[in-house]
C-alpha cells in the first residue's frame, strides 16, 4: 500500500515485466493461432469493468457499524448439544487410548467425509498407537500418511474443511504445533470474521501434550493456555475416558475449528465405559468432586492428581470440590465461578508455566468477578519456570504434583499447602 518500490531500478522492473507469465502465455497463444486480438480486447474490457463494479460498490457501501464488528467471530448458530445417551449397566474396560480410536473409529462410520491426516498415521499407527489398525479398516484415502510439513498438511487440513471435506489432522506433539501457528491463529481461525461469515473451517486438530514421558525440554510443553488465548477456536482437554471417547464426536458437529489436546500421561490409564457410550456436550466444566471447603480448579492431565490431593486433604477434614475445566475456550463462566463462590477459597492447578498461564487468565477473572466472596487470596500451583529437564527425578519435580514423590538430592516437587480455617 505504501511501497515507493526504490529497491529496484526501473529499467529491472520494465525487463522483467516482459517476462511475466500472462504475458508470455498470451504470446505464445497468439503465435499459436489459439487466441485473437479481438477476443484478447473483450476479456480486458470485461476483466477491467468487473473490477470497476466491485470498486464502485465498496466505494459507495456504508462502514460497518462499530456495534457488529464482534460478529463472526464464532458462528452464530451453534449445534444443540447431543443428547446423553440412556444409561447402560453394561460397561467395557479400556484405555483412553483405545478410547480415543473408537472416536476416529466411529466418526469415519458416521460420516464418510470424515478422514485422519498425520505423520505416521497410517502404517505405523501414530506415534502413541491410537490409530494402530484403523488404515486396515478403513484404507489409505482415509488415514493418510504425510510428510514431514506440519504447515503443509495442516493447511491442506484448512483447505478441505473449507472445502466440505471433516478432517481430522493430528500433529505429533504439541511442541511441533508451533510450526503451524500461521495456519491455526491467520487462517483456520479468522476466515469466518474476515469473510463476513460466509465461509467456515470445521476442522479437528488433536494433538499429545504434557509432560512425563522424559522427552526433555523440546517435547515437553504445556500449550493449551497459547490457543486459548486464541479467538475463533475451540480448545478442549479431554482427562476422562468418557471425554476422549465423546468430545471427538461433538467437535466434528461444530461449526468452527476445533483443537483438542490429549495428555501423554492419560494413554494408557484404564477404566470403564459404558458399551452405549455416546458424544458428549462441548461447552462446560464438570465438577468432578463436590465440596465445601476450597475450590481445586485444573484441567487434562493434572485431574487425576488434584483428586488424589483432594482425596488426601479430605483425610485432614478439608473438603475440596474439583472442577474439571475440560474447555479451555470458551471457559465456562458459570461453573468456575459459582465454585469458589460456595467455598470462599481456590487454587488453579496448571501444568504451564505460570507466567502468562491459561491459570494466570481464571485467576484474573475470579479476582474481577467474585472477589468480595473470598476468605483468602487465590492460589496457583504450575509448573517451574524452567525447560523441562530429561532426568526422571527433575522432570517429576518442575511439575505439580498431587502427592510426594521420590526426588534427588536438594530437589523437591512443587506443592501447595492448605489449612483448614477456624471459620470454615
Amino acid at each position: 500500500m505504501f511501497d515507493a518500490q526504490l529497491y529496484r531500478d526501473k529499467e529491472e522492473v520494465a525487463r522483467w515485466r516482459e517476462k511475466g507469465p500472462i504475458v508470455r502465455f498470451q504470446t505464445w497463444l497468439a503465435q499459436s493461432n489459439l487466441i485473437h486480438p479481438e477476443e484478447v480486447a473483450k476479456i480486458e474490457v470485461d476483466v477491467d469493468a468487473e473490477v470497476a463494479a466491485v470498486v464502485d460498490f465498496a466505494e459507495r457501501s456504508d462502514w460497518e457499524p462499530v456495534e457488529t464488528f464482534t460478529r463472526h467471530v464464532v458462528a452464530e448458530e451453534r449445534p444443540a448439544p447431543p443428547a446423553p445417551s440412556e444409561p447402560s449397566s453394561k460397561t467395557v474396560e479400556m484405555t483412553y487410548r483405545e478410547a480415543v480410536k473408537q472416536a476416529i473409529r466411529d466418526a469415519m462410520k458416521r460420516d464418510d467425509r470424515v478422514f485422519l491426516m498425520g505423520e505416521d498415521v497410517g502404517a505405523y499407527g501414530s506415534c502413541y498407537a491410537v490409530s494402530k489398525g484403523l488404515m486396515e479398516e478403513s484404507g489409505e484415502e482415509r488415514i493418510r500418511d504425510t510428510p514431514l510439513s506440519e504447515s503443509g498438511f495442516t493447511g491442506a487440513g484448512i483447505g478441505a474443511a473449507a472445502a466440505g471435506m471433516r478432517p481430522i489432522v493430528e500433529l505429533m506433539t504439541v511442541n511441533f504445533s508451533l510450526l503451524v501457528l500461521d495456519q491455526i491463529m491467520n487462517t483456520a481461525a479468522t476466515i469466518r470474521h474476515m469473510s463476513g461469515g460466509q465461509f467456515a473451517v470445521p476442522l479437528v486438530i488433536r494433538m499429545a501434550t504434557g509432560v512425563g514421558k522424559q522427552l526433555a525440554a523440546q517435547h515437553s510443553h504445556s500449550l493449551e493456555g497459547l490457543y486459548a488465548h486464541i479467538p475463533g477456536i475451540k480448545v478442549l482437554a479431554p482427562a476422562t475416558l468418557e471425554d476422549a471417547r465423546g468430545m471427538l464426536w461433538s467437535a466434528f458437529q461444530d461449526p468452527d475449528p476445533v483443537l483438542i489436546f490429549e495428555n501423554v500421561m492419560l494413554y494408557n490409564m484404564t477404566g470403564k465405559l459404558a458399551a452405549n457410550a455416546g458424544a458428549v456436550e462441548i461447552d462446560t466444566a464438570a465438577i468432578r468432586r463436590p465440596g465445601r471447603d476450597i475450590s481445586l480448579i485444573t484441567y487434562g492431565g493434572s485431574l487425576l492428581k488434584t483428586l488424589e490431593a483432594a482425596e488426601a486433604l479430605a483425610g485432614e477434614g478439608i473438603e475440596a470440590e474439583v472442577i474439571d475445566l475440560r474447555v479451555l475456550r470458551p471457559l465456562d463462566g458459570a461453573t468456575i465461578m459459582g465454585s469458589p463462590a460456595r467455598t470462599r477459597r481456590v487454587v488453579i492447578v496448571d501444568e504451564d508455566w505460570r507466567t502468562g498461564s491459561l491459570s494466570a487468565e481464571i485467576a484474573a477473572r475470579i479476582g474481577e468477578q467474585v472477589f468480595w466472596h473470598f476468605d483468602a487470596p487465590v492460589g496457583r500451583v504450575c509448573s517451574a519456570e524452567v525447560p523441562i529437564p530429561y532426568p526422571k527425578h527433575l522432570e517429576g519435580a518442575s511439575l505439580p504434583q498431587g502427592l510426594p514423590i521420590p526426588a534427588g538430592p536438594e530437589v523437591r516437587p512443587t506443592k501447595v499447602t492448605i489449612t483448614k480455617s477456624a471459620s470454615r
